[in-house]
């Protein structure tokens, strides 16, 4: 059995802690106080118990047992002020304290909840034009649908992710779906420098050459609505379908927003100090930005998430890149049937935006979901609403 968490696997039969696909370096004894208080994080392990499962009965120190608690702690990077994951009750014992908690029998493997199957993915490699590595993952059976990349993803983490699962579960249900990893973050390259609009849509198009398709249906979330538009009023004869959750027209610098572009140019100097800190504070700028309806948990995980797919240097490179884009020449190219879903609360790409996208495409149906969540959780009261669009527009 795999247990996933924040950016954690857990493999019991392999007796292995994996953070971002990678072992963690952990004693075998460490290992098992860990498998230990997951298995059973439904509630509270005394020490005695440890003691009996773990040590088998041997007389153990308490300093033992609190060297093996702080031991895990470390490799799960938490400590005993944040009892991130691992909590301890004076008096009582621990308790494996992380809500969110994925059972899977694979690394690449989720559970559809609708249908009761199992959905596995398969991770590739091809090359941009100018030798860039992108990493893809294809799942599911169908028609082919190609979710264009966004900043901030990765294609193990996200798979298991309670923050997106629900939506690749959707995506990879009655259809062959592709997505990518941007250059510059997640498996795909890091060692760029050059993200214009130009190489990332050669990268998209690297993707395609190495699906095979011919002919598909295009989603793009956030800054996925420039690259989805732009291939698309490309490539009109390819694009069968278009749909752009919080997308946008225009690069944050270019927007009548004082707010939001104060905003950004404070973020940009954050970024420079502290986004690869311990402290999560820069990074909560945008956690609150993407999803601040979120459960303090899911805010703790994607805040923490984003350290660890892109570094500072990307993270800058990446958000100065996406400042001076403007999409508005090309969507009276877009000849494909076009949905277009907008949070009306949504603080990372304003409401006009999304309004004015799909008053650019012609023919293009807008619909209105009333939260602030940019990234829609399975949690938030519009997701099955949006989920019924999706499939509803997918299947016509």
């Amino acid at each position: 059995m795999n247990y996933s968490f924040g950016e954690f696997t857990l493999d019991t039969a392999g007796l292995e802690l994996r953070v971002r696909g990678t072992p963690v370096s952990i004693e075998p004894k460490v290992l098992e106080i860990l498998i230990y208080l997951v298995e059973n994080r439904d509630r509270v392990v005394t020490r005695d118990e440890l003691v009996a499962q773990v040590w088998n009965g041997r007389i153990v120190s308490d300093a033992a047992i609190s060297s093996g608690i702080s031991s895990a702690r470390r490799a799960l990077g938490d400590n005993g002020n944040e009892q991130r994951f691992i909590r301890t009750l004076h008096g009582r014992g621990f308790r494996f304290a992380y809500n969110e908690v994925c059972e899977t029998t694979g690394e690449t493997i989720t559970r559809n909840e609708q249908s009761g199957t199992w959905t596995s993915q398969k991770i590739q490699f091809c090359h941009s034009s100018d030798g860039t590595r992108i990493a893809y993952a294809t799942a599911g059976s169908g028609p082919p649908l190609i979710k264009a990349a966004n900043w901030l993803s990765h294609l193990e983490f996200d798979w298991d992710s309670p923050i997106w699962r629900h939506l690749f579960q959707l995506l990879s249900r009655g259809s062959t779906f592709v997505r990518y990893d941007a250059r510059g973050n997640g498996l795909s390259d890091w060692n760029v420098s050059d993200h214009s609009l130009e190489r990332q849509l050669e990268d998209f198009e690297a993707v395609v050459d190495a699906a095979k398709f011919d002919k598909f249906s295009l989603i793009g979330l956030s800054q996925g609505s420039i690259r989805s538009v732009a291939y698309a009023a490309r490539y009109p004869d390819r694009v069968d379908k278009l749909i752009l959750i919080g997308g946008y027209t225009q690069g944050w610098k270019l927007r009548d927003d004082p707010g939001g572009l104060a905003y950004r140019h404070a973020a940009l100097e954050m970024i420079k100090h502290w986004w690869d800190r311990e402290n999560i504070a820069i990074r909560q700028m945008f956690t609150n930005m993407y999803i601040p309806d979120a459960s303090p948990d899911l805010q703790q995980l994607f805040s923490e998430m984003q350290r660890r797919i892109i570094s500072k240097e990307n993270a800058e490179i990446m958000m100065k890149a996406m400042a001076d884009e403007d999409i508005r020449p090309l969507l009276p190219k877009v000849t494909a049937p076009t949905l277009v879903i907008h949070a009306r609360n949504d603080a990372a790409a304003p409401y006009s935006q999304g309004l004015e996208l799909a008053a650019g495409i012609r023919g293009a149906e807008f619909v209105t979901l009333e939260t602030a969540n940019h990234h829609l959780l399975a949690s938030d009261p519009v997701w099955k609403r949006c989920e019924t669009l999706i499939r509803d527009f997918l299947d016509a």
